[in-house]
């Protein structure tokens, strides 16, 4: 344990991620665990970097196409280059953005996440992601949610174990949000035997995280409108050039409440 109360016999998605992305804020378990998935599922390292591919083009996409000027990015992660501040208000200077997230690393590097344009605003809860109702009481300290907002959930649902409750906590989070707001979702698929062994292997060094499948991935953005091309494999969201056998176990997609 550290002094900022970081426990560093135990993995954390959010430096285990960090850990498949190259980046250096990760501790032994959490390599270990890393390199344990990619010893059975080495594509892992690639269903990483396709979701933050995902996360720049679908922000670039709410920012520029859809006017959206809120955003609350919840599973934030630790930080790496093309954070949602970051996307967001290269394309719109006075963009809002507020990070969820629950990891003591998290919030250490909160600094790092808080810089922002004068024209806009970042800001840091720390909660999980089990709690909509502090999720939204926290985050209207920044955001205004009469106007709409675009919640990013990239990556965070699988840590709800249970399908049904993952599914009420993001009809809680729309619900707080007005007509004209957008989910933007991305979670692992088990869409291939590689990463449920890889994930099977995770689970047993003390890593959870559960899998879905892209029809329970749709099912978030059920009764909202799809954004084209609707719910796909993470590369084949709106890519920004053509894509060529692609892994595909992670799903995602954008859709706007009408």
């Amino acid at each position: 344990m550290t002094e900022a109360g970081i426990d560093t016999t135990r993995p954390s998605s959010a430096r285990v991620w960090n850990y498949l992305l190259g980046g250096t804020d990760n501790f032994e378990i959490d390599r270990v665990v890393g390199d344990q998935i990619k010893g059975s599922f080495p594509e892992i390292v690639v269903v990483a970097r396709e979701q933050r591919r995902f996360l720049r083009r679908g922000v670039t996409w709410l920012a520029r196409e859809a006017g959206v000027r809120q955003f609350l990015d919840i599973g934030t992660g630790l930080p790496v280059e093309g954070t949602t501040h970051q996307v967001a208000q290269a394309v719109a200077p006075d963009a809002r953005v507020v990070y969820v997230d629950n990891d003591p690393l998290v919030l250490a590097h909160a600094r790092e996440l808080l810089t922002s344009t004068p024209e806009g605003a970042t800001a840091y809860v720390n909660s999980d992601v089990e709690d909509p109702a502090r999720i939204v009481r926290e985050a209207a300290r920044t955001l205004d949610f009469s106007r709409p907002v675009a919640l990013t959930m990239l990556g965070i649902l699988g840590n709800v174990a249970d399908y049904a409750e993952a599914r009420t906590i993001v009809d809680r989070l729309l619900g707080a949000v007005p007509s004209g707001s957008y989910l933007m979702v991305a979670d692992g698929t088990a869409t291939s035997a590689g990463i449920v062994e890889g994930q099977r292997r995770a689970n047993r060094a003390g890593h959870p995280y559960h899998l879905r499948s892209p029809e329970q991935v749709a099912g978030y953005l059920s009764g909202l409108e799809p954004v084209e091309p609707g719910v796909v494999p993470t590369p084949h969201w709106r890519p920004e050039s053509p894509v060529a056998d692609a892994v595909t176990d992670g799903w995602c997609g954008i859709g706007l409440k009408p």
